[in-house]
């Protein structure tokens, strides 16, 4: 196993790296990383870490994930670094405010979503959904074609 965000895949080409960020690393970034990974097909990195990550990721998360086919269950919480954040050409912050890092000249992406901490399955769908949406928009926006992965019903 790899150490936590450790930058062991780094592209040496143009290929786009995008880091997401929450808190606790533990909802949010998780859904958000595996509908990239999923849908980018290995043409763009992801990566995801959290100001204060907890113990493991929100089962709910990894339930509704799996749910549409997406498997996160051996995901865990990491903790962003400095070099995580400056490797990533775009930064997209979930609800972590200022604990979340800036640095000058990086593209930032505020997602307003709910936490999922603590909420059932069917109070996840919804925020799962959004996240896809989003995700799908960033691919788009950044020129990387998606997987043939249908999109959800809007």
């Amino acid at each position: 196993m790899t150490e936590p965000n450790q930058i062991d895949d780094q592209p040496t080409d143009d290929t786009p790296v995008v880091l997401f960020l929450c808190v606790h690393n533990a909802g949010r970034s998780q859904m958000a990383l595996g509908w990239f990974n999923h849908l980018a097909g290995g043409r763009a990195i992801a990566r995801s870490g959290g100001s204060q990550p907890a113990n493991e990721v929100n089962p709910a998360a990894v339930s509704a994930m799996a749910e549409v086919g997406i498997d996160i269950a051996d995901e865990f919480p990491k903790p962003w670094t400095d070099d995580i954040v400056e490797s990533a050409d775009v930064v997209v912050t979930m609800g972590c405010g200022d604990a979340c890092p800036v640095f000058p000249g990086k593209r930032y992406e505020d997602w307003v979503l709910p936490d999922p901490a603590g909420a059932e399955v069917a109070a996840v769908r919804p925020i799962r959904d959004d996240i896809e949406r989003r995700v799908r928009h960033l691919l788009e926006d950044l020129g990387v074609a998606t997987t043939d992965a249908p999109p959800l019903p809007s």
